[in-house]
């Protein structure tokens, strides 16, 4: 498959808005199915129409262009409706997951200055409690949905030449969550893109369950999928059984997720402790993995069970989100995260700022292209911060990049331990421990020394019904990694703290370290 395309003639060929992209496959093909949620399938045209009554709807309430409109919910139809139903009245999109806690939620609602909130009470517990608490009402003739009352404080933002379409707020693995501005162009830019790499045709069938609450889901699945006129089944929550059942018996033919999903899976009774190769009958024909890093013998044995190769990609919330991927017609043995997508470029740079030569040496990531942010909301400083002259982000993320061009990314530089003078990159030290048969995931992070040095703390989940001692775990890693790198303390959780989106939140667990012991 050639997945090669010309950048300039797609960027030229991008419409103004993303509610465009129900709209032309509408144009097209009215009858094709957009969405498939609780055995109901959606057309693209009862899609358009759903968007169009939603935006009338949001006329009603008083949103106006340049306004933030904040959206507690689940995956579901409402919630696809309503995000393009802002774009099709000039508002940005703050689309939040409604398992935030109530001061998580509402400090998004303060900061993003939202005119109004909307709850699909309908579809979500959480979202309902959120809408009781904020004394929404219900919207007469939308099933489910309530509406916060409307603030008239909220001044709207001016348009500018590239509107911004999401505020995404990032998922707060530094514990302070910012407002991520992503426009239009972005958006669509990366949805092309994600399609044409993915080789996405109208007969596919894609699984949704990645929160399109955050920017994978919204992006690489929702957009992605219904660009190339495909249809997205729709998932509420995760859940290893519906995974495999979706798999098994739905006809799905695209399926993405993080990391920890693809692990949970091989935990279900019938496969879980199954080390020889497993193959579920499916219509997969991609399969994909990010978020998060991939371990090697986690995609050995999703690729086993799936019969497809397991792609793997990196991306994050201030690039829209995909800065690499695996190519199909190349699938990969490694767990390298690909080549840059078609318009991106990528540097390797010192702490200096200065480029590396190329020598395998990791250096902290710095890209640039047409699927950047527009910087954090309200946050001039952290934007200049993470914005650097000549259009390049900073991801503080380090990587290392073979002599084909791919990209392996080796942690984040603020992760990085310093122990006895070494560098320690907490990646290598849970590759080890998860090649445990007993481990299902792990997570390492430093732990100040009284001496000014560093300890590796590591934190394991056990795989279910196996629960190895951290002596035969210590012994583990110590035939695996030099003596610098081993962890000082191995610690047994039930389940490692994750964002919704699956992400583990380390923050969280800095913060545990230092209380251990």
């Amino acid at each position: 498959m050639n997945q090669e395309f010309d950048v300039a003639q797609l960027l030229a060929g991008l419409p103004a808005r993303i509610d465009a992209i129900p709209r032309a496959v509408a144009a097209r093909t009215p009858g094709a199915p957009a969405l498939a949620e609780a055995g109901h399938t959606v057309t693209y045209r009862a899609l358009v129409d759903a968007v169009d009554r939603h935006a009338a709807l949001l006329r009603e309430l008083g949103v106006r262009r340049g306004d933030r409109v904040l959206l507690a919910s689940e995956n579901c139809a409402a919630q696809v409706a309503l995000i393009f139903a802002a774009s099709t009245v000039g508002a940005w999109i703050v689309n939040v997951n409604p398992r935030l806690t109530a001061p998580e939620l509402d400090g998004i609602a303060v900061h993003s200055g939202a005119r109004i909130a909307l709850y699909t009470a309908g579809v979500s517990a959480e979202a309902a409690t959120h809408a009781a608490r904020a004394g929404a009402q219900a919207c007469p003739g939308f099933d489910g949905l309530m509406a916060g009352p409307r603030s008239d404080d909220c001044m709207p933002e001016a348009d500018g030449d590239d509107p911004v379409a999401a505020l995404v707020y990032t998922t707060g693995t530094t514990g302070q969550p910012k407002g991520v501005m992503l426009s239009h162009r972005s958006l669509l830019y990366v949805a092309a893109v994600s399609s044409r790499l993915r080789g996405l045709v109208p007969q596919d069938r894609a699984w949704g369950v990645l929160p399109i609450s955050h920017v994978y889901g919204l992006t690489s699945v929702m957009l992605g999928t219904l660009s190339a006129g495909a249809c997205l089944q729709l998932a509420p929550r995760f859940a290893p059984q519906e995974m495999l059942a979706a798999i098994r018996d739905e006809g799905l033919t695209i399926v993405q997720g993080v990391p920890a999903m693809y692990a949970r899976l091989l935990a279900l009774p019938g496969i879980a402790g199954t080390r020889s190769p497993l193959h579920l009958p499916s219509r997969l024909r991609f399969a994909y993995a990010g978020g998060s890093p991939l371990d090697p013998q986690l995609k050995e044995r999703v690729e086993a069970l799936l019969g497809t190769p397991l792609h793997n990609g990196y991306g994050l919330t201030e690039a829209a989100p995909t800065v690499s991927q695996t190519r199909l017609d190349a699938p990969r043995a490694d767990t390298a995260v690909g080549l840059p997508i078609p318009g991106v470029e990528v540097r390797l740079v010192d702490r200096h700022g200065n480029d590396l030569a190329g020598d395998g040496t990791p250096g902290e990531l710095w890209v640039r292209g047409p699927n950047l942010m527009r910087g954090y909301y309200r946050e001039p400083a952290l934007s200049a911060a993470a914005l650097r002259p000549g259009g390049w982000l900073n991801t503080g993320d380090m990587a290392t990049r073979a002599a084909d061009g791919a990209l392996s990314i080796v942690g984040r530089s603020k992760e990085l331990i310093i122990r006895s003078g070494f560098n320690v990159f907490p990646l290598e030290v849970e590759t080890a421990l998860n090649s445990h048969p007993g481990v299902t995931q792990s997570a390492v992070v430093g732990r100040p020394c009284a001496d000014g040095n560093e300890e590796v703390v590591a934190f394991v989940q056990p795989a279910p019904g196996e629960a190895p001692a951290p002596d035969e775990l210590a012994a583990w890693a110590a035939a695996r990694l030099a003596p610098y790198k081993r962890p000082a303390r191995i610690v047994a959780l039930a389940a490692l703290p994750a964002a919704p989106s699956g992400k583990v939140l380390k923050h969280v667990l800095a913060k545990m370290a230092l209380e251990l012991p």
